[in-house]
């Protein structure tokens, strides 16, 4: 266990309401227009996120049976709103933008008003995570009431900033969200400094857990997006929209109200930096995809 003071977790608290008031304040409107127009494209690429990639990881988990600890890192992650960077892989890799932001936005949304229902509910399916949040004496009342307060209450003063004043809200989340990101990257930073012995313990055992997961992820949207037989772009922003989560928000949640678990902690903070070198992984595949386009085969007009 990482051991936490009191002033400590009030701070993690404090970085959670900001980072999702950071994520809130570029929220718009206009972000919904793709909802009216594609109801079924953004319900599946939501359902994909928010059931699909928790059965996924539920299931590595019966195959391969990791630690409790281990596992509870990844379900937290999959449970987890996408990331905003998996808006920017996309706009590189030529994808839709529009619906990775409409996507990244009802996810965000779900998780600020169900994300503790939801990792209450995976966790509950496995009997080690359930056993281990017995084990800890997690208060379920009290994890449901402080989370879901620390996500509600600044995401909807985001979203009523966005949509009262649009201009200050741009401008403010063009500090915050760097701001947001610097907080998640110096508690990573500090977290695994200070606890090299966990790291050198379970460092082996973790890696492969994420690496795993997070391409298991990437391939659970491209499947979706075949299945449905989405065109190229659209399946380009299913991909990174389930393959990049935002881990840093998992990680503070573990953290402030999971007592610390060391092994979850650092799957979650591995999953941080993880992810970005899996997501560049999948993008130098898209371009080059996009410079090597496959031959056409000419139909054979004079043969049988």
């Amino acid at each position: 266990m990482i051991t936490l003071e009191p002033g400590t977790r009030l701070g993690l608290a404090i970085a959670l309401a900001f980072t999702m008031f950071s994520v809130a304040l570029g929220l718009k409107a206009d972000d919904f227009s793709f909802l009216r127009n594609h109801p079924r494209r953004v319900a599946i690429g939501f359902l994909a996120q928010v059931l699909g990639l928790p059965l996924v990881t539920l299931l590595i988990l019966m195959i391969f049976k990791p630690i409790a600890g281990i596992a509870l890192g990844m379900l937290i992650v999959a449970c987890c709103p996408g990331g905003n960077v998996s808006n920017l892989f996309t706009r590189l890799s030529g994808g839709d933008t529009a619906y990775s932001v409409t996507l990244t936005t009802c996810s965000s949304i779900f998780s600020a008003a169900l994300l503790p229902f939801s990792v209450l509910f995976w966790t509950g399916l496995y009997a080690p995570t359930r056993e281990l949040v017995n084990t800890i004496d997690l208060d379920r009342a009290a994890f449901i009431i402080n989370t879901s307060l620390t996500l509600l209450i600044p995401l909807a003063l985001g979203i009523f900033l966005a949509h009262a004043r649009p201009s200050m809200a741009m401008r403010l989340q063009r500090i915050f969200i760097p701001v947001a990101v610097l907080i998640i990257a110096v508690i990573v930073v500090i977290g695994l400094a200070s606890n090299m012995s966990l790291l050198r313990d379970f460092g082996s055992v973790i890696l492969p857990y994420v690496i795993a997961h997070n391409a298991l992820a990437f391939a659970l949207g491209a499947l979706i997006g075949f299945a449905a037989k989405f065109n190229a772009t659209t399946r380009r922003a299913l991909v990174f929209e389930i393959g990049i989560q935002n881990s840093g928000l998992g990680l503070l949640i573990m953290l402030s109200q999971f007592g610390g678990l060391g092994s979850g902690a650092l799957i979650l903070a591995t999953w941080g930096i993880w992810h970005f070198i899996g997501g560049f992984t999948v993008l130098a595949i898209y371009r080059l995809a996009r410079r090597n386009p496959p031959p056409i085969i000419q139909e054979n007009t004079h043969g049988l």
